[in-house]
């Protein structure tokens, strides 16, 4: 019966109980990991004095707010059909494009020091092993997510799993610039990889806060284009 019921504004069906359950155990990974990866990247980085590992655990702990408000979509999307974001998720939204924001100007201004001082990590090989972790968890988020959102006809769920698809990419960043530096001890190479972290960070804040503005449930921004 629930299989058959009709479709909401978005497009999106009102979905079968057991694909949401397991969207919103996807949703809890996400959380928890990004937690996890967050404290390690961030402890690591400060301490091998690597920026762009260190902001790349900052990342992680603003993917947790957006997390936060996917979670509470789905869990909303499980009790009856929806038309559009909710007081909770446009907040959580806001909150998240100001902190990624506030990430870009922290990451600019932190390369900008680093390479005036001239400032070298001890070490990346912290940066190879998150980024290599985060490659495989972020890649298996995304086509899970993909599945269960094809399955649903849900954009919300697919334009979540397009934003991990982006988180899948800034771990690339993050590999590139570490395992150039431990290898060849390329100066500046941090610095140049925690800029492209912000860059990723600003298309994301962006992403946040055109959807806020709009409250839709559909795709839209720079986290929905095709890769």
């Amino acid at each position: 019966m629930m299989e058959k019921q009709g479709r909401i504004a978005s497009g999106t069906p009102v979905k079968p109980q057991k694909a949401l359950h397991y969207a919103m155990v996807l949703s809890a990974i996400t959380i928890a990991y990004n937690i996890a990866e967050g404290v390690i990247s961030t402890f690591f980085g400060a301490s091998d004095e690597t920026l762009a590992l260190f902001g790349f655990g900052l990342d992680s702990f603003v993917e947790v707010i957006s997390g936060i408000g996917i979670a509470h979509m789905i869990y909303r999307m499980k009790r009856s059909s929806i038309m559009e974001r909710d007081k909770f998720e446009v907040t959580a939204l806001k909150i998240t494009g100001t902190a990624f924001y506030i990430l870009v100007a922290g990451l600019l201004v932190g390369a900008g020091i680093s390479i005036f001082n001239r400032s070298q990590p001890e070490t990346t090989l912290a940066g190879i092993i998150v980024a290599g972790i985060s490659i495989l968890t972020m890649y298996f988020l995304y086509v899970e997510k993909m599945k269960v959102g094809k399955k649903l006809d849900s954009d919300p769920i697919i334009s979540d799993a397009k934003c991990t698809k982006t988180c899948f990419y800034l771990s690339f960043i993050l590999l590139f610039s570490s395992l150039v530096y431990q290898i060849w001890q390329i100066p500046y190479i941090d610095a140049i990889g925690s800029l492209g972290i912000a860059w990723y960070a600003w298309k994301e804040g962006k992403e946040a806060f055109e959807n806020a503005r709009s409250k839709s449930l559909s795709c839209s921004g720079d986290c929905c284009e095709n890769f």
